[in-house]
């Protein structure tokens, strides 16, 4: 079933205490969270395990620091998109390695997505050469980034 269509149980105090948890170390042990919350460890498998068929929790990651990594150059990118081409141009904007974020928002425009890349040259390469490009896209606007602050 389709995470988005599921409807996962009421979170309670315990699921939401897990969540922080993971959300401060996705690398925490199973023993460890359940430490933290105050429960065996049995007990939080199962919670996690229930989060994770639920679509609560939809991946385990990492957080990179985007400079240290290479990616010196960093915008959010607004487009105007035609009227039915969200679901073509979803695929299409995924599949762009330095798009690391999409959000389909409502306003003076339609997309805003996270794109991430090696320096000036290359965020330039992206908006003009792809995305303006990109069959569906009427118009996009740039907003440079000066400064990440990750408060999660």
């Amino acid at each position: 079933m389709d995470n988005i269509m599921a409807v996962p149980q009421p979170l309670d105090g315990v699921d939401r205490r897990i969540l922080a948890e993971l959300t401060r170390d996705g690398r925490l042990s199973v023993t460890a969270i359940a430490e933290n919350v105050h429960i065996s460890r049995a007990h939080a498998y199962s919670r996690i395990n229930r989060l994770t068929e639920d679509g609560v929790l939809t991946k385990f990651t990492a957080l990179i620091d985007p400079i240290k990594a290479g990616l010196r150059s960093s915008a959010y990118v607004t487009l105007k998109v035609e009227q039915h081409a969200w679901r073509e141009l979803r695929e299409k904007l995924s599949a762009i390695p330095e798009v690391h974020h999409i959000a389909l928002v409502g306003g003076e425009f339609d997309v805003i997505l996270l794109v991430r890349a090696e320096d000036n040259v290359d965020l330039r390469r992206v908006i003009f050469d792809e995305l303006q490009a990109m069959k569906g896209i009427l118009d996009t606007q740039s907003l440079l980034i000066f400064e990440d602050l990750d408060t999660r």
